[in-house]
């Protein structure tokens, strides 16, 4: 079994900060790429930012300057550094992980979602 699970997600004011974090767990071989995506009401989820195995970002250009991803392979983790935060910043926020098992299978893992409300 592998799992996904996300943490730091909240309310902040507009201007304000966040850390999301995931860890994956379970008879993992290799983790290639990683992701953020996110889910507004009545929206289609869209890609926020990914990261590759040798830890090269890329990012929606609605959040290029303020969020930064980066990732721990030791500790199965990936980050999103969120900075300037918007409303329309207002999210479900899902880690995403391209995962290949100790049965060499593989496949795309999704976490359970946090929320991330920009509100004053």
């Amino acid at each position: 079994q592998v799992q996904l699970v996300e943490s730091g997600g909240g309310k902040v004011q507009p201007g304000g900060s966040l850390r999301l974090s995931c860890t994956a767990s379970g008879n993992i071989l290799r983790i290639n790429g990683m992701g953020w995506y996110r889910q507004a009401p009545g929206k289609e989820r869209e890609l926020v930012a990914v990261i590759s195995s040798g830890a090269t970002g890329n990012y929606a250009d609605s959040v290029k300057g303020r969020f930064t991803i980066s990732r721990d392979n030791a500790k199965k983790t990936v980050y999103l550094q969120m900075e300037s935060l918007k409303p329309e910043d207002t999210a479900v926020y899902y880690c995403n992980a391209q995962i290949y098992k100790t049965d060499w299978s593989s496949g795309a893992y999704w976490g359970q979602g946090t929320q991330v409300t920009v509100s004053s």
